[in-house]
């Protein structure tokens, strides 16, 4: 395997490695550290199946099945499509906003997820350039860069996640093909807390675990202070010096670590503009006490 460095706050491309066999237990402990260190990792032009897909992202710890229950791949609920794409019914094939505006995914559940493992099957071009590109930002930098005074006043504190944030932002946006969340749906994933400021396991450095998608409110402060405070976190994190955006090809697997970074998927493509991706989220059990939740 050879790294190749995006030259920007994180990224990176791992060249030289097929998906579609199973990894040695050296790559896997390669990875997992460049995953850690690079925040975002890019394997080209793969050739994998669904179940090889499932395969290698459950390598990294279990995987998740999304609490919408839809748009899975028969047979196979770990994977989850992501696409703009219709049957000759008119039926959406698969989830047609999925992560459009930054977030974290995954930080509204007890057990917080780990790794994004997607696939690129059809990718939209326009006049040569490829559209739908997913973009990050580096929590490690984030946390880094805040004032020292912040960090003091901040550490020990925790921010509540709400899954249904998201999820109602995404259903007023034009367009939306999401329906409302069910009482069952809501149920199954209440509010949960974090640590704002969480150890990662793998680098063993603090990163900003707060996100714009998902995070409700810091809860050892007043709510006037903790929207100023949230709002100030915000603006800070998704900064351009931290960011960097994946350029999709078809054939990609791209994955990254939700507990270092941010994502927002960039919706600039049109309805005729296809847009199909296969994706499984691993959830950090490997490195938390595994809740089952």
């Amino acid at each position: 395997m050879k790294f190749v460095e995006s030259g920007k706050s994180l990224g990176a491309r791992v060249d030289g490695i097929d998906l579609s066999q199973a990894l040695s237990d050296e790559q896997f402990k390669v990875l997992e550290q460049a995953l850690g260190k690079y925040g975002v990792l890019s394997y080209p032009d793969q050739s994998l199946t669904s179940l090889q897909l499932k395969n290698f992202a459950e390598r990294f710890g279990r995987l998740e099945i999304n609490v919408a229950n839809a748009y899975q791949e028969p047979g196979l609920p770990e994977v989850m499509i992501l696409s703009n794409k219709v049957d000759a019914q008119g039926k959406p094939l698969g989830l047609s906003d999925a992560g459009q505006d930054w977030h974290t995914d995954m930080s509204y559940s007890n057990m917080i997820a780990f790794t994004n493992v997607l696939y690129g099957v059809e990718i939209p071009h326009r006049n040569g350039e490829p559209l739908g590109n997913t973009e990050f930002c580096n929590m490690h930098a984030a946390y880094d860069d805040l004032p020292e005074e912040l960090k003091a006043r901040l550490g020990g504190m925790t921010v509540t996640h709400d899954f249904a944030k998201f999820w109602d932002k995404m259903r007023r946006e034009k367009g939306s093909s999401r329906p409302p969340l069910t009482d069952a749906q809501r149920k199954a994933k209440p509010p949960v807390s974090h640590p704002i400021f969480l150890k990662h396991p793998i680098t063993g450095k603090n990163v900003l675990y707060a996100n714009p998608g998902y995070s409700m409110r810091i809860n050892e402060l007043p709510q006037d202070e903790s929207d100023r405070v949230l709002a100030f976190l915000f603006e800070h994190q998704l900064q351009s010096k931290y960011q960097y955006r994946h350029r999709w090809s078809v054939g990609d697997v791209l994955m990254w670590d939700n507990m270092g970074t941010l994502h927002n998927a960039v919706p600039d493509y049109g309805r005729d503009e296809h847009r199909y991706i296969k994706r499984c989220q691993v959830i950090a059990n490997r490195y938390f006490e595994d809740a089952k939740a």
